[in-house]
């Protein structure tokens, strides 16, 4: 729907996989729906990454997250293994490019409140 026509304006692929075909792409929120405090939130582009339905589930969950840079965050409580079935390269540190200012603005949310850290 419209979330995903927003996050369109900014993104074009999966920033793990490659795939670019959009029926084949999730536009999953870096704030989660329900911690948004307005709709515009809720339907902000620059709140949103397209991602492959797997990537999205671990995006989703808190298993991965992004620096500002672009540099991909493996959670310590992942399954590598499972992660590396799904396309994560977990042997190197991996780059997937630079974000907007808004969507650094929501992954510092995703990483401080969503992604998954050993001492939680």
């Amino acid at each position: 729907g419209l979330f995903k026509r927003n996050v369109r304006m900014l993104e074009t692929r999966c920033r793990i996989t490659g795939v670019e075909r959009m029926e084949h792409l999730v536009a999953s929120h870096c704030k989660p729906w329900r911690d948004c405090d307005t709709n515009a939130e809720r339907l902000d582009g620059e709140n949103g990454l397209l991602l492959t339905p797997s990537i999205d589930h671990l995006f989703d969950r808190g298993y991965i997250s992004f620096e500002d840079r672009g540099e991909l965050l493996i959670s310590p409580v992942a399954h590598r293994a499972s992660l590396a079935r799904m396309g994560i390269e977990t042997e190197r540190q991996v780059n997937v490019g630079g974000f907007s200012s808004g969507q650094r603005e929501y992954l510092e949310y995703h990483r401080e409140r969503v992604f998954l850290e050993a001492n939680r």
